[in-house]
């Protein structure tokens, strides 16, 4: 055997899968394969563009950290907004001068900047402000997120969940932001130290001396002043704001087809949400400043009341801070101890002479009819709309950042 047929024998093995059969095989194979494969691509990425499941989005829920970071950011930007509008309507409601030295919001505002300037004016009390509303909201959205997804897994109504969530979270909140609320509202209605323009009754130097000052002589129930009436308003508040809001996020998500739903979509729902909340509790807003800014009628209010004798008008106790004691004649004038309030009590309006926010209700209702119980339902409409639409759509852009953020969108942001 010559050289070239062994050579030609060695590679003959290697022919015999590649005999013509195996080959026909091979290629009906090659055929077939590539448009299975194809198909199954093309319905994989075609199922999610079928339709836009709201219970796949349910499902995907975003870590608890992420959530309260992004609330107690979008919370706390809301509120230092809105603070030097709140400080005017605060100044409103617990002005003791008769005439009022405070009448429209613009005049008002314009007032308080040209005499007091911005930090120590419109301003003040911007430090308690931001000590409560940061921790207090980082608590609000934590438990509003635990307390959703748990009534959800029980089988629990989404909208009916929306609502007892937000009632849980604000309640589990007002442990901080009421006592910051006392705090910010005497500063605001003080202004700068010695105010030279404004006579309060109040003189603190800074929130740690108002706050010992509080301590010390009013004793700490003093920093829950005006606790249950606060609850009455801001628990349905909060739990209709996050119901509406919740509900519009799902009709905004179901419209475009996905998650992201867009800015001019995330600012309508979020200033909505909380319009329509604000809206819908304005009565309770109407009888709960009646109530803290009223003058008792028993007693025999003086027509010249003195500026001197503002602390007892102004104040969160029978007993002033920084002033000794006043004249006996003098009934409690206390002020809103949160916010938003934005309800003036109409001049000759009935007199509530009652703690009870339902009777309050009752009384207003049978002696200024609907009107008395929406009274200035235009410009806490405005305060609620604005303050809600800045927190939530923060809240929504935050979260989406931190998903994103490639320090925390691993497994171990997710295990939190």
């Amino acid at each position: 055997m010559s050289v070239v047929s062994k050579i030609a024998n060695l590679f003959s093995p290697l022919q015999s899968p590649l005999a013509p059969n195996d080959r026909s095989t091979l290629q009906s194979q090659s055929t077939v394969s590539p448009p299975d494969e194809f198909s199954r691509i093309h319905l994989r990425n075609a199922e999610p563009k079928q339709s836009f499941n709201m219970e796949e989005e349910e499902e995907r829920r975003h870590p608890y950290i992420h959530c309260m970071l992004a609330g107690g950011v979008g919370g706390t930007s809301g509120d230092l907004l809105m603070h030097s509008i709140d400080t005017v309507k605060t100044r409103q409601q617990g002005d003791p001068h008769i005439p009022s030295k405070y009448t429209s919001l613009s005049s008002s505002y314009l007032k308080i900047f040209r005499q007091e300037g911005v930090r120590r004016g419109l301003y003040s009390g911007v430090t308690p402000a931001f000590l409560g509303s940061f921790p207090g909201t980082i608590i609000f959205f934590g438990c509003y997120e635990y307390s959703k997804r748990h009534l959800i897994d029980i089988g629990v109504h989404n909208s009916l969940a929306y609502l007892a969530s937000g009632f849980i979270a604000d309640l589990a909140a007002s442990v901080v932001y009421v006592p910051s609320e006392v705090l910010k509202t005497r500063l605001q209605l003080q202004g700068r130290y010695n105010n030279p323009f404004f006579s309060s009754g109040y003189n603190y130097r800074s929130t740690l001396h108002a706050t010992r000052t509080i301590i010390k002589e009013e004793g700490f129930a003093a920093l829950f002043y005006g606790y249950k009436a606060t609850l009455f308003r801001d628990l349905p508040f909060s739990a209709l704001q996050f119901a509406f809001y919740e509900q519009e996020q799902k009709w905004a998500k179901e419209y475009v087809g996905g998650k992201d739903i867009g800015l001019g979509l995330e600012i309508l729902t979020a200033t909505t949400a909380g319009g329509l909340a604000g809206v819908m509790t304005c009565p309770l807003d109407v009888v709960k400043t009646r109530i803290q800014t009223q003058l008792n009628p028993t007693e025999d209010v003086p027509k010249n009341l003195s500026s001197k004798s503002a602390a007892n008008t102004a104040g969160l106790s029978s007993q002033p801070s920084s002033k000794p004691a006043q004249s006996p004649n003098r009934s409690m004038r206390t002020i809103s101890t949160s916010s938003p309030t934005t309800t003036i009590p109409k001049q000759g309006s009935v007199t509530l002479d009652t703690s009870s926010v339902f009777t309050g209700l009752r009384l207003v209702y049978k002696t200024e009819g609907l009107a008395g119980c929406f009274r200035g339902v235009g410009p806490r409409a405005l305060w609620t709309s604005v303050q809600s639409g800045t927190m939530l759509v923060l809240y929504q852009v935050l979260l989406r950042k931190l998903e994103a953020h490639p320090l925390v969108a691993g497994e171990g942001a997710s295990a939190l």
